[in-house]
């Protein structure tokens, strides 16, 4: 009975091989086999620390001016040279780091790598950058730009012998719904180049307004819904309410590590330019909880929804004075400037 079952999965697993490069929707195989196969295969390296290892598809997001950007940057350095950023983990080797900027030009670019566009930072050669041609012609059976990047990006990471990609960012993707839609796309494409191309990728993407009170979640990411499903890790920045060049990392999504930098244990990084080069440096580890704005602390734009509200409904200067904490004649000087 052992050898008939031996040989039904002998012939199976034939069977398998002869189809395994064919279009079936899926591949089958007995689990063993699968193990078998993976351990061929390296176990993946830290990238930058248990936030991103190699070979997988990476979201990082963060709100405008948070400095997404200046870390990326800096993350792409750090594995172009094989040399680890001050208090975070990096087990790869150098590798060809091919950097898509879309927020940037170069002169803007010249200006955060130098000391006043004099005195240049000197990046490693496996550090590549890349701009959008606006002079491009995009070929007719292409819808625009996003769905031609699309379709070349597999080339032009082989041209490049890229082992690295970040993009930044997905955001130009995302304005109305057809661009969600092109961004899917996209994210659709990184996961199946990350398999086939064995690429690591990092893609850098925005958060919409949200309450600066609440802790970061999956939920701030600008289509999480759809986008977070396709990636193997995320992680967020998020402003500090103790120091305004305060900046904190926390882990959102992981899958070959624990859950390790959560809302107890964030990592707080001064942002800071050391002479020519603009960057995070790490501080300390700390509770997200002391970082986040306090419910108490209403925001001016907030306040003033709630003052006309008040207004509206027929409460007293005195009263809404006492509901602020301020002075009746802050409230008239206030209603005077919002022209009630």
């Amino acid at each position: 009975m052992q050898n008939l079952i031996k040989s039904d999965i002998q012939d199976l697993e034939a069977a398998i091989d002869k189809t395994e490069d064919s279009k079936n929707c899926l591949i089958v195989k007995p689990a063993n086999k699968w193990i078998e196969e993976a351990k061929a295969r390296p176990v993946p390296n830290m990238l930058f620390s248990e936030l991103w290892f190699e070979n997988e598809l990476c979201i990082m997001y963060a709100d405008t001016n948070v400095g997404k950007s200046i870390l990326a940057v800096q993350i792409g350095q750090s594995i172009s040279s094989g040399t680890p950023i001050a208090n975070f983990k990096l087990e790869a080797s150098e590798q060809r780091v091919l950097y898509l900027d879309f927020e940037l030009s170069d002169k803007q670019f010249e200006k955060r790598y130098s000391d006043n566009y004099k005195d240049h930072y000197i990046f490693h050669t496996n550090f590549f950058r890349a701009e959008i041609n606006p002079l491009v012609d995009i070929p007719k059976e292409y819808k625009g730009m996003e769905d031609y990047l699309c379709a070349e990006l597999t080339g032009i990471i082989k041209k490049y012998k890229a082992q690295v990609l970040i993009i930044d960012n997905l955001t130009f993707l995302q304005n109305d719904n057809e661009k969600a839609k092109n961004a899917l796309e996209l994210m659709k494409q990184l996961k199946i180049i990350t398999k086939e191309l064995n690429v690591s990728i990092m893609v850098l993407a925005h958060t919409p307004k949200r309450d600066d009170s609440k802790p970061l979640s999956k939920n701030d990411l600008a289509g999480s819904k759809m986008l977070i499903n396709f990636c193997d890790s995320a992680f967020a920045i998020g402003f500090s309410t103790e120091d305004p060049s305060h900046r904190y990392i926390k882990q959102i999504k992981q899958r070959n590590t624990e859950h390790l930098y959560h809302t107890g244990n964030i990592m707080v990084c001064a942002l800071e330019k050391e002479s020519n080069f603009l960057k995070f440096r790490f501080l300390f580890y700390d509770s997200e909880l002391n970082h986040l704005r306090q419910p108490t602390q209403i925001n001016l734009e907030e306040r003033d929804a709630e003052m006309i509200k008040l207004i509206s409904e027929g409460v007293s200067n005195t009263d809404i004075a006492k509901k602020f904490g301020l002075s009746e004649g802050a409230i008239r000087k206030r209603k005077k400037t919002l022209g009630i």
